[in-house]
């Protein structure tokens, strides 16, 4: 009975182990493991991934509008009635492999009463210096250009020949006043690479600055002898009457912030050479871009800004280094007497010493010609904010700039050039941080990535649309909104790499954790396994 009792307890506790065992391999596993698969995963809001591809293969449509009308006597009574009322012209620019733009012209034809040739005189003979018989076509400041026919094709022409005739004087006007093939390469500069061939495309992209949410721009007088001279110089009206009106009318495209600076004994990086069959000192084109460093040691910075600095600055010369003269490459004297630096500014070199005189008093008194000076940084501010001024077809006459620094056109043509800029930016960068995520499938992704990139999609899909339709404006907002959201997203801190470990510092981690309490939970799993086959086989052998 002793015996039989103690072998019934070794049963007993045998039992009871194993129950503990799986009771403890139950709740690792049901609970323990679940539980901690729960804490552990990486959280990733839902992004809209299919939209992202979408917008990772842009075709844009883009069309412009032209109305032609007819002045009286262009066309006969019968003509007129075969005149067509719209002719549309598709012309697809395959910029890269991935981006697409397809220029639709839309050409709508009207009959009204005015004769052409009087009004074209009496615009080109504004104050031109061009004979009235050399302008072919006249673009004005408004959206507006006049067109002539010579007389040859207006003598017993047809209806086709005149708008054969039309039709590649239209495509000129379009160029000049709406986008080209060139604009839309500049624009894309930072995404397609250029080839080399294009040098009109690299020598654009590269002049202006790109676009950003706001600009600073910074007038610097350079006085490097305070003996010889008191520059005196009235910044703030000529600012107010000569930058102010452009960007007023650039402000739907950035915010601006001006100020102004006098530096003394401001030395140019280079001196200057002395040409005794001119008795002026010069400064040859080669050298011009070390004349730059010294002095933008001395100019400082608004460090708390990310916003781009456009430099402009007026230097005179001193007593000793007077009149001092630009040349360019072909050794000629620049009219202007300046030079612009791409993506950085301009300088203009100031003569003075015709004040001097045999009886002057040092220093002299010097009161500098504002109108002259900022004629000469407008146009510099005009090329470095993208204003394009290439050169018009033969026998095109562009009316000079308003008062306003810029005309409609242009305007129209900065703003549509700065929203490709700007989707194309975007959309670059959304597609990019979308390929980052997929990659690294441990980096969060919380909600306010995925709501800022939802925000950039949407704003982006918005500004092609407006875009398309030709609401400038509208497309314009629209892109600097996808641009904020997407930096905002790219940008976020919870995606910085160094959050992140990669799998195998993982498994270093867990394995001294978790690896001393699974192996007595193995080894128990394992031996009632063990222990229940024995049975089995024991039970068979008693059967047999």
């Amino acid at each position: 009975m002793h015996h039989g009792f103690s072998v019934c307890v070794c049963h007993s506790e045998r039992r009871r182990g194993q129950l503990a065992a799986l009771s403890i391999a139950a709740v690792v596993i049901l609970i323990g493991v679940p539980l901690w698969w729960r804490t552990t995963e990486t959280y990733r809001a839902w992004l809209p991934v299919s939209q992202i591809q979408e917008l990772a293969n842009l075709q844009l449509q883009l069309s412009a509008d032209v109305e032609v009308v007819f002045a009286r006597g262009t066309v006969t009574p019968e003509q007129q009635k075969k005149v067509p009322l719209t002719l549309t012209q598709d012309d697809e620019h395959v910029v890269d492999g991935d981006l697409r733009t397809t220029i639709c012209d839309l050409m709508v034809t009207k009959y009204e009463g005015c004769k052409v040739s009087n009004v074209l005189n009496s615009f080109v003979s504004r104050g031109h210096s061009v004979e009235v018989q050399d302008v072919d076509v006249y673009v004005g400041q408004r959206r507006t250009a006049l067109l002539r026919i010579g007389a040859q094709t207006r003598v017993g022409r047809t209806l086709e020949q005149l708008l054969s005739h039309l039709e590649p004087r239209v495509k000129q006007v379009l160029q000049v006043m709406s986008f080209s093939h060139t604009d839309i390469t500049a624009a894309l500069s930072d995404r397609v690479r250029l080839s080399p061939g294009n040098k009109e495309s690299i020598a654009d992209s590269m002049r202006a600055f790109k676009s950003s949410p706001g600009y600073e721009i910074t007038f610097s007088l350079l006085n490097p002898d305070p003996k010889s001279h008191r520059l005196h110089w009235d910044i703030e009206g000529a600012v107010q009457t000569y930058i102010q009106p452009l960007l007023r009318k650039l402000a739907p495209l950035a915010n601006f912030s001006i100020d102004s600076q006098t530096l003394y004994y401001a030395m140019l990086g280079v001196n200057p050479r002395f040409d005794s069959s001119r008795s002026a000192y010069t400064l040859n084109s080669d050298s011009l871009a070390h004349v730059i460093n010294p002095v933008e040691a001395r100019l400082g910075s608004n460090a708390a800004s990310s916003n781009p600095v456009l430099n402009f600055l007026l230097y005179v010369p001193d007593a000793h280094h007077s009149p001092l003269h630009i040349n360019d490459h072909k050794k000629q004297e620049v009219p202007s007497n300046a030079f612009h630096s791409p993506r950085w500014g301009g300088i203009m070199v100031y003569n003075v010493n015709d004040f001097y005189g045999p009886e002057a008093a040092f220093p002299v008194d010097i009161n500098i010609d504002m109108a002259k000076v900022m004629g000469v940084f407008l146009a510099q501010l005009r090329l470095l904010l993208g204003v394009q001024s290439s050169a018009p077809p033969p026998r095109f006459l562009v009316a000079p700039c308003s008062s306003a620094g810029i005309a409609d056109w242009e305007l129209d043509r900065l703003m549509w050039s700065r929203s490709v800029e700007n989707i194309a930016t975007a959309t670059t960068t959304i597609t990019s941080l979308a390929q980052l995520l997929d990659q690294i499938g441990n980096i969060v992704i919380n909600d306010n990535i995925a709501q800022q990139v939802s925000s950039a999609v949407t704003s982006l899909q918005l500004a092609v649309a407006e875009l398309e339709s030709g609401n400038l404006r509208f497309a314009l907002q629209y892109s600097k909104e996808a641009i904020l959201a997407s930096e905002r997203a790219f940008f976020d801190p919870s995606l910085l790499h160094l959050l992140y470990f990669p799998d195998d510092q993982k498994f270093a981690i867990y394995i001294p954790l978790f690896l001393p309490m699974c192996v007595p939970i193995l080894l128990s799993l394992l031996k009632i396994v063990s222990d229940a086959r024995q049975r089995r086989r024991e039970k068979h052998a008693k059967a047999d």
